[in-house]
C-alpha cells in the first residue's frame, strides 16, 4: 500500500514506529498531486515549499525526542476562506487574488500545534456562495468519482482532495451546508460541529450567525481525530462556547446500541430523488441490526427553511462583504473619484453568485423592507429550532439523506440559482438551529455515484453522534469508499 493510500491514524502509528518519516510522506502526497491534480482541481495554491519545511522540522524534533503532537507528520488541506499567515488566502475571488493574511486563524494554529503539515489551499465557490465549486473566480474542481461532475460546494476543493487521496485530512466550512454536501457528493465522511464548538476566529466571513468550521476526511475515526484537535473554546472569538473539548478516548469508543433515532419524514419526501431516498432507507438498517429504535418524525416548520436562509445569509453577507471596497487590501480599481473607485472595484472583484447574494441581503435590509423580511426570517429561523427541540425530547439521533439528489454534472444547474439552491435542502435547516450534524456515504447509486446519509444531534452531543457513526461505519461492509481514478 502507498503511503498517500494510508488513513491519518495509519499514518500516526507508522510515524510512531519510526517506519515513516514526515519527509516521506510529504513527498508522497506531493507526487500524487501533481499526478492526479490536473484531472481534480482540488487546490488554488499547493503549498510545496513550505510543507517540506515544515516535514524537515519535524523531523530534527522526532529525532530529538520531542513531543510533536497528536497529528504529526499529517498532511492537512485548508479551505482557501481560511486564513494562513503569509499563505495565499484567496476565498477563490478575484478581489482578494493576492491577500497574504498576517495572521493564522484559531483552527491553523491548533493545527500546527497538534504537528499536521499544510499541503495546500483548496478550491471552493467564491467567498463560500455556491453548491457546486463552479462559483470559484479561477476553475471549477471535479468530482473524482466521474470527472463530468460537481464535488459539490462550498468546499469542493476540500472534498474533492480526500476523495481522491491528495491529503489524508482537510477543512472546510459550513454556512447551509458546504462540508456535508461535498462530503455526500465525494463519498467522505464530513462533519459541521454545534455552533461556537470551533473558533471562527480567522475564517473569512459570509454569514457570521451561521457559519462553522469542521473537518473532511475519509473515515470517522480520522474526524474524530480531527475535531479532537480543533474543537477548542477561543477567547478571540465571542461566538466560542466556553465549554471542555469532549475526550477522545469516549469519542472513539462505537456505539449505537438502545439509540432512538428518528427519520425525518420531510426529508424523505418531495424532491428527495428514488435512488437518494432507497440507499438511504437500505442504509439505516445498519443501525436497526446494532440494536438502535427507528421511527418517523415530522418537523412541519422545515419547508420553510430554504426561504429563510436565503434571506438571513444574504443580508449577513451584505453586511460582512461592505468591506471589500477597495481602500484598506484586497483588490483596487481606480477610477475618477471614490464613489466610481468602489463600484468599479466591486464590480470587477466579485462574480456574478456574490453579487446576486448582496443584491439580495441589501435589499432584506433595506428601509421598509427589514421587518418584511429579515425580522420575519428570524421569526421562522425559531420556529425551525423549536421543531429540533421537540424532536429531541424523544430521539437521540436525527437522520435524513445528506443531500436530494446525486453529484449533478458541471453547468447543468449553474444558469438556475433556485435548482441549485434546492441541493441544500437537506442540511440548510441544521445550520438555521446551530446543531451539529454528519454526513456518511450510505452507498453508491445505481450510476456508481456517492449517496450520503445525514446524522443529526442535540447542540454539544458531538460525542454521541461520532460514536454512532463510527458503529455504523464498522458495521457497514462496503465502508469507507474509495473512487477508482
Amino acid at each position: 500500500m502507498k503511503i498517500f493510500e494510508l488513513t491519518a491514524r495509519e499514518i500516526r502509528e507508522k510515524i510512531r514506529k519510526k517506519e515513516i518519516s514526515p519527509r516521506e510522506i510529504i513527498s508522497s502526497y506531493l507526487e500524487r498531486i501533481e499526478a492526479i491534480e490536473p484531472k481534480i482541481r482540488a487546490y488554488i495554491t499547493v503549498a510545496s515549499e513550505t510543507a517540506i519545511e515544515m516535514a524537515e522540522s519535524l523531523e530534527e524534533r522526532l529525532m530529538k525526542g520531542e513531543d510533536v503532537g497528536i497529528l504529526a507528520g499529517i498532511p492537512i488541506a485548508i479551505k482557501d476562506n481560511i486564513c494562513t499567515k503569509n499563505m495565499r488566502t484567496t476565498c477563490a475571488s478575484r478581489i482578494l487574488e493576492n491577500f497574504f493574511p498576517p495572521y493564522d486563524a484559531t483552527v491553523v494554529n491548533l493545527l500546527k500545534k497538534a504537528g499536521a503539515i499544510i499541503i495546500g489551499k483548496t478550491n471552493m465557490d467564491e467567498f463560500a456562495m455556491g453548491s457546486s465549486t463552479e462559483n470559484s473566480a479561477f476553475f471549477p474542481t471535479r468530482n473524482p468519482y466521474d470527472l463530468e461532475r460537481v464535488p459539490g460546494g462550498s468546499s469542493g476543493g476540500s472534498a474533492a482532495a480526500v476523495a481522491a487521496r491528495e491529503a489524508p485530512l482537510a477543512l472546510g466550512s459550513d454556512t447551509g451546508g458546504s462540508i456535508r454536501q461535498p462530503a455526500s457528493f465525494c463519498g467522505i465522511v464530513g462533519f459541521k460541529p454545534t455552533y461556537g464548538r470551533v473558533s471562527r476566529y480567522g475564517l473569512v466571513a459570509f454569514a457570521s450567525s451561521l457559519d462553522q468550521i469542521g473537518p473532511l476526511t475519509t473515515n470517522v475515526e480520522d474526524c474524530i481525530l480531527l475535531f479532537y484537535v480543533i474543537g477548542r473554546y477561543d477567547p478571540l472569538d465571542s461566538t466560542s462556547a466556553p465549554l471542555p473539548t469532549p475526550s477522545l478516548e469516549e469519542m472513539l469508543i462505537p456505539e449505537a446500541k438502545d439509540l432512538r433515532i428518528g427519520l425525518v419524514e420531510e426529508l424523505f419526501g418531495e424532491g428527495i430523488e428514488k435512488e437518494v431516498r432507497e440507499g438511504v432507507l437500505n442504509a439505516v438498517r445498519y443501525f436497526e441490526e446494532m440494536g438502535a429504535s427507528l421511527e418517523w418524525v415530522s418537523l412541519p416548520h422545515l419547508s420553510y427553511a430554504l426561504p429563510c436562509y436565503y434571506i438571513i445569509a444574504p443580508s449577513e453577507a451584505s453586511s460582512n462583504l461592505a468591506r471589500y471596497d477597495g481602500v484598506k487590501y484586497g483588490l483596487r480599481v481606480d477610477a475618477e473619484g471614490v464613489i466610481p473607485m468602489y463600484m468599479e472595484t466591486r464590480d470587477k472583484g466579485f462574480g456574478p453568485e456574490v453579487k446576486r447574494r448582496i443584491m439580495l441581503g441589501t435589499y432584506a435590509l433595506s428601509a421598509g423592507y427589514y421587518d418584511a423580511y429579515y425580522l420575519k426570517a428570524l421569526k421562522v429561523r425559531s420556529l425551525i429550532k423549536r421543531d429540533f427541540d421537540r424532536a429531541f425530547e424523544k430521539f437521540d439521533i436525527l437522520i435524513s439523506p445528506t443531500s436530494p439528489i446525486p453529484p449533478f454534472k458541471i453547468g447543468e444547474k449553474i444558469d438556475d440559482p433556485l435548482k441549485m439552491y434546492m441541493a441544500d435542502i437537506c442540511t440548510i435547516p441544521i445550520n438555521l438551529a446551530a446543531l451539529p450534524a454528519l454526513s456518511i456515504p450510505a452507498g453508491l447509486d445505481p450510476q456508481g455515484l456517492p449517496i450520503g446519509l445525514q446524522m443529526i444531534a442535540k447542540p454539544f452531543e458531538e460525542t454521541t453522534l461520532l460514536r454512532a457513526a463510527l458503529a455504523y461505519e464498522k458495521a457497514h461492509p462496503f465502508l469507507p469508499l474509495k473512487p477508482s481514478l
